[in-house]
């Protein structure tokens, strides 16, 4: 069990980093964590923020630097690559306005001091939305990325001795090109997982390059990898980190179906086991911070550091640590004040009400259940939009259409829709009511999200689909009559149609 804690003035001294999205952060040693560049608004930020770990410190430390054209350190950016390497933070690329960058910089963090690198070999095209990670303590490897007409699918790798840039020749199957994506090295593996791809679509997909270490005299080769459990849902703008013998995903943004033009932003996190080699959702307690993509995590100690991210609106700029249980900071989610009698009261009052309607709704539940001979779900906690990948008879239904396990590319997903497109009242078996339902919800959701992201115009909350869309309220497929199948089925035909 992990815990959420939002940090406090108490963490740390020193000024914290001003709110930003883009940006990188790379753990030095075990001794500092060093934040880079990023975006904010339209501003972008070429600033250092150093957090001290040992001293509970941030600071901002006075760099010195030789650039080729006189200046003290690399011009602001986001979306660039930053690895550590020892003392060092090597930084690639990146974007600045509407241009992507080239230009190779490393940081001396024991003296602070910014040098321009001029290197050699098979030189990386200027890109932003790479993705890189050491192996051992010399190298690094790039993959990916965005040059501003399309996204690329090269790996090179760069000897930090030498300063020699080296393109990897792959052999056989090539993942598809992709950016925002991440790429993890374990052991003698480089893991890429999810991105946005040539075309636009969020994928979810696993991919492992070998042929990294010249030890192993390895053939470079992608194997896609299938992993069991729970995986995570497509999508970019995520990051992945290493504590122990698991990897943690956190966050990002995926699309938000194929009626939305907007995304939806994630704040979940998702293990990859590596000793079991399957993906596993982490139980978490306290609050957890707002969705968000293009953040930093961290691995400080026995708990990670998460700091800014953007979630299409807002640009963030709070702290937060995720820690395991035993941690002395949990002790903040258990302080709390006492409340007085007379909330007390109406508080028992209310859950003596709510029980009473509760007890009725079940009552109806097992009747219709009775009559029908199907299983129901319901919560009285009110109406909740369930993403797709969570929803288990959806994804049985899925399975029983295609005839195989459900992938995360979304196209067993739509083959449940294009069937329900088809159905009529007759054809319909009423065990598919529940996903049906859910799945009417979940398109008008994203539709009314979708208008109000786009701030073009104000939309309030009694037209949230109350008069066009008549179930949108409707908690259970119990509460329907046997005359609203033939209106739900049409009302969900027309917004899967729109």
């Amino acid at each position: 069990m992990h815990y959420w804690i939002q940090a406090s003035s108490s963490d740390f001294i020193g000024p914290l980093p001003q709110p930003r999205s883009g940006h990188t952060a790379v753990l030095i040693g075990k001794s500092k964590v060093v934040i880079f560049g990023g975006l904010v608004g339209k501003k972008f930020l070429s600033d250092i923020f150093v957090y001290d770990i040992e001293n509970k410190l941030w600071f901002q430390p006075d760099c010195s630097g030789n650039g080729s054209d006189g200046q003290l350190g690399p011009s602001p950016r986001a979306f660039h690559v930053a690895v550590s390497i020892d003392c060092h933070m090597f930084i690639f690329g990146g974007r600045s306005g509407a241009k992507r960058l080239g230009d190779f910089w490393v940081l001396d963090t024991d003296i602070w001091q910014w040098s321009e690198l001029t290197s050699f070999g098979d030189l990386p095209s200027p890109r932003d939305f790479a993705a890189a990670s050491s192996i051992g303590n010399r190298k690094i490897v790039m993959y990916g990325g965005w040059d501003g007409k399309k996204w690329l699918s090269d790996v090179y790798v760069l000897d930090t001795i030498s300063l020699e840039w080296i393109e990897l020749s792959v052999i056989g199957a090539l993942p598809p090109p992709r950016c925002g994506h991440t790429a993890t090295m374990v052991e003698k593996r480089l893991l890429v997982y999810g991105g946005r791809g040539g075309g636009g679509p969020i994928m979810g997909d696993l991919w492992a390059l070998k042929g990294l270490i010249e030890e192993e005299n390895e053939a470079s080769g992608w194997t896609q990898l299938r992993l069991p459990g729970q995986a995570p849902s497509a999508r970019c703008g995520h990051t992945i980190t290493s504590g122990g013998h698991y990897l943690l995903l956190f966050g990002g943004h995926g699309t938000g179906g194929w009626l939305s033009r907007y995304d939806i932003y994630h704040n979940d996190c998702i293990v990859l086991d590596r000793v079991s080699a399957q993906w596993k959702r982490l139980p978490t307690g306290g609050d957890p911070p707002p969705a968000r993509a293009y953040h930093s995590m961290t691995c400080v100690g026995s708990r990670y550091l998460l700091f800014g991210g953007f979630d299409g609106k807002s640009t963030f700029g709070d702290i937060w640590w995720l820690v395991a249980e035993g941690d002395p900071i949990i002790k903040r989610l258990t302080a709390s004040s006492p409340r007085n009698l007379s909330e007390n009261k109406e508080a028992d009052d209310n859950d003596l009400s709510a029980n009473k309607e509760t007890q009725q709704e079940d009552f109806a539940i097992n009747e219709l259940q009775r009559r029908v001979e199907f299983s129901l779900s319901f919560s009285s906690s009110g109406l909740q939009i369930v993403d797709e990948f969570e929803d288990r008879e959806l994804l049985e239904l899925a399975e029983r259409l295609t005839g195989y396990k459900v992938s995360n590319s979304g196209q067993d997903i739509q083959a449940v829709r294009e069937h329900w497109r088809k159905s009529s009242q007759r054809s319909l078996p009423l065990k598919e009511l529940g996903p049906l339902l859910r799945d009417y919800q979940r398109l008008i959701a994203r539709s009314h999200l979708a208008d109000v992201g786009a701030d073009a115009c104000t939309v309030g909350s009694a037209s949230l689909e109350k008069n066009i869309h008549h179930f949108y309220h409707t908690k259970n497929a119990s509460q329907l009559r046997m005359d609203d199948i033939s209106k739900l089925l049409a009302e969900y035909k027309q917004l899967s149609s729109n």
